[in-house]
C-alpha cells in the first residue's frame, strides 16, 4: 500500500486558527487522545495488579476499546494483533492478525524497543477514486512487549484549518475594498476642497462604504459567535409569528427603498424552540436577500406552515419572490461564505456575501435546514426548516 509518512514524537502541538470550527475539532482529538490514555492506564493497572498471559487481554480493556471512536488495536510481543476494535479495521490498521501499515509497525517495534510514547502521520493512498486517509497514530509500549496503538482520521482537522485560511483570506479581500475605496475618497474629497457639490457626493459615497465596512465587520464578529455557539442550551419556546414578525420590521424600510413589497401567510399557534434573536436574523437575511435580487415592484411573500418528515413535526418558514432567480450552477454554492451570484447587484446593495452563510448556520444550530428551490427569470423560495415545539398549555387548554 502506497503511503507517505512523517514522524514526529508525543505531543504535537495543533495549529490554533481564529475559526471557532477548529477549536471544536481540536477538542474532539484532545478527548481521543484522553479515552486513549484512560485505555493505557487500565493497562497499566491491570498489569501491575494481577500479572496476565499476553495473548488474553482483560475483558474491562476490550470494552473500553470499543467505545473509542478512534481506531485502538493492542499488539502483542511478536506484532500479532491481541484487540483490535471496529474503528482500527474501518480505517485499515490490521489485516487479520497483523499490523497493515509498513510505517505503523515500524514505529510499534522502535516504541517497543526504546520505550517512548511516540506519534506519526499517516497519509494513505486507498485505490483509484479513493480519497487518500489521514491518520494521526499515538503508540504507547506496556509490558511484557505488548503495544497500544491509538489513531484519529487528521482528514476533518485538515479540513477546518483549510476552511479557517479561505476564511481570512477571503475576509481580508472583502475588507480591503471598502477600507481602499474610502482611502481614495478621502483622497479625492481633500483634492475637491474648493468645490463644495464634489465634497458633498464624495462624503456621501464614503458614508455609504464606511457602512458597507461596519455591516461586513458585524457580520463576521456573528458569524464567528455563532459557530461557537448552542442556542438550544438555553432554548425558549417561540411563537414562530413573533420571530417572523420581528424580521419584516427590519427589512421594511430596505423594501420601501426599492418599491418591493412585502406580504404575510403566517399561521397561528406554531411554536419552534431556540433563540428569537437568531432566528429573526434567519428571516430577516432571506427577506433582505429577496429585496436585494428583485426588481422595482415585484413582491416578496414570507409564509408558515407544519410539515411531517419520518414522523416528526416540523415548521417550514418560506421566504419566496418572483426576482432574478438563480443558476443552477450556483445553487450549490449560493450559502458559502463570501459567495455572489450577481457580484455587480450585490455591489449594488451592499451585499457582504455572508447573510446565507449566517441562515445556514443559524438553521443548523437549531436542528434544522435551509433549502432553495430557483430558476431563473421565475424567481426564488428559500425554506427554513425547524422541529417543530408543542404549545404552551395556554394554548392547549383554548383549543
Amino acid at each position: 500500500m502506497p503511503l507517505r509518512a512523517s514522524r514526529v514524537r508525543a505531543h504535537t502541538p495543533y495549529d490554533r486558527g481564529v475559526s471557532e470550527l477548529i477549536v471544536a475539532v481540536v477538542s474532539a482529538l484532545v478527548g481521543a487522545v484522553l479515552a486513549a490514555a484512560i485505555v493505557y492506564m487500565a493497562l497499566r493497572r491491570r498489569a501491575e495488579a494481577t500479572p496476565e498471559s499476553p495473548g488474553h487481554p482483560a475483558e474491562d480493556v476490550r470494552l473500553l476499546m470499543d467505545v473509542l471512536r478512534p481506531g485502538a488495536i493492542l499488539v502483542g510481543p511478536h506484532d500479532e494483533i491481541l484487540l483490535a476494535n471496529g474503528a482500527s479495521e474501518t480505517m485499515g490498521m490490521v489485516r487479520r492478525t497483523r499490523v497493515a501499515i509498513p510505517a505503523l509497525l515500524e514505529l510499534i517495534r522502535e516504541s517497543r524497543q526504546d520505550g517512548e510514547l511516540s506519534s506519526v502521520n499517516l497519509d494513505l493512498k486507498r485505490g483509484r477514486g479513493k480519497p487518500t486517509l489521514q491518520l494521526a497514530a499515538r503508540v504507547q509500549p506496556l509490558s511484557d512487549g505488548r503495544v497500544f496503538v491509538v489513531a484519529d482520521d487528521r482528514a476533518q482537522l485538515l479540513r477546518a484549518q483549510e476552511s479557517s485560511r479561505d476564511f481570512m483570506t477571503n475576509a481580508t479581500h472583502e475588507l480591503k475594498t471598502p477600507v481602499g475605496a474610502i482611502a481614495l475618497l478621502a483622497e479625492a474629497t481633500e483634492g475637491a476642497a474648493d468645490d463644495p457639490e464634489a465634497v458633498t457626493r464624495f462624503a456621501g459615497k464614503i458614508r455609504a462604504e464606511t457602512q458597507r465596512l461596519t455591516d461586513l465587520v458585524s457580520q463576521i464578529i456573528m458569524l464567528s459567535r455563532l459557530q461557537g455557539e448552542s442556542p438550544l442550551a438555553s432554548a425558549q419556546r417561540i411563537e414562530v409569528a413573533e420571530f417572523v414578525s420581528l424580521a419584516l420590521d427590519r427589512c421594511r424600510q430596505l423594501a420601501e427603498s426599492r418599491k418591493v413589497s412585502l406580504t404575510q401567510s403566517l399561521r397561528d399557534g406554531l411554536y419552534v424552540l431556540g433563540d428569537r434573536d437568531q432566528l429573526s436574523t434567519a428571516v430577516a437575511n432571506l427577506i433582505m436577500n429577496a429585496i436585494s435580487y428583485s426588481d422595482e415592484r415585484a413582491r416578496v411573500v414570507v409564509s408558515s406552515r407544519t410539515v411531517v418528515e419520518d414522523e416528526q413535526r416540523f415548521v417550514d418558514v418560506a421566504v419566496s419572490d418572483n426576482g432574478i432567480g438563480i443558476a443552477a450552477e450556483d445553487q450549490q454554492r449560493i450559502f458559502e461564505r463570501f459567495f455572489r451570484a450577481d457580484h455587480a447587484r450585490s455591489r449594488e446593495t451592499g451585499g457582504t456575501g455572508l447573510g446565507l452563510s449566517i441562515v445556514s448556520e443559524i438553521a443548523e444550530g437549531h436542528d434544522g435546514s435551509i433549502h432553495l428551490w430557483s430558476k431563473l427569470g421565475s424567481g426564488s423560495t428559500f425554506t427554513l426548516r425547524l422541529p417543530a415545539a408543542e404549545p404552551p398549555d395556554d394554548d392547549l387548554e383554548g383549543e
